[in-house]
């Protein structure tokens, strides 16, 4: 998995999240989830909280193949009042 790439969305409470999934192994992925740990930022930089949410991956992914997929990822918006914004900084899959 490559690291996350982030864009903004015209809502300061959501972000795209675009990944890179490659399967390196033998046998294909058939299923699988992604966890998303979107970090809650206040105006002076502080983190004032993780979020956490998950996706199903784009299953299945062949021996040897590559995805790429982009996640609308978002939080509620009363958690990020004007002046705050979030990163999706932490991400993990799980293969199945």
């Amino acid at each position: 998995m490559s690291d996350p790439v982030r864009r903004p969305t015209d809502k300061r409470w959501c972000e795209k999240v675009t990944l890179d999934l490659r399967n390196s192994g033998g046998t294909a992925v058939r299923s699988g989830t992604v966890t998303f740990g979107t970090h809650i930022i206040g105006a002076l930089g502080i983190d004032w909280a993780t979020i956490e949410s998950s996706e199903e991956l784009p299953a299945p992914i062949g021996a040897g193949e590559r995805k790429e997929k982009t996640w609308t990822v978002c939080v509620d918006a009363w958690r990020v009042p004007l002046g705050m914004h979030i990163e999706t900084q932490d991400v993990s899959v799980q293969w199945k």
